[in-house]
């Protein structure tokens, strides 16, 4: 059992409400609607593993990187985290997008 691999998505995590805050794109513009957003996208991911799982395209590799914690069959604990990653970094990168493109607009 080890932590390396949920530690890095964790890592990663921080770094992402570091440049969000940084840069106010996400929970700092509006942190209610970004909460909705994030939670919705996190939910519709699970249900898309369930689905993967149920129909045995997706499996939990083993990894002596990883926890060993599975919160249902084949759904790893660290799942779950690069899930919210992942969601989270498009969130980021769609409003840093947005963010750059209109400052580019703005200055021509």
């Amino acid at each position: 059992m080890s932590i390396v691999y949920l530690a890095c998505l964790l890592v990663a995590l921080g770094a992402m409400v570091l440049l969000d805050a940084r840069f106010r794109l996400v929970f700092w513009r509006d942190a209610r609607r970004a909460s909705l957003v994030l939670g919705l996208g996190l939910v519709f991911f699970l249900i898309w593993d369930a689905a993967g799982i149920a129909l045995g395209v997706f499996a939990r590799g083993g990894s002596r990187l990883m926890t060993g914690i599975v919160l249902a069959p084949e759904l790893p604990l660290e799942e779950v985290f690069f899930l919210l990653f992942l969601c989270y970094l498009t969130l980021v990168l769609v409003f840093g997008a947005r963010t750059v493109l209109d400052r580019r607009g703005s200055d021509g």
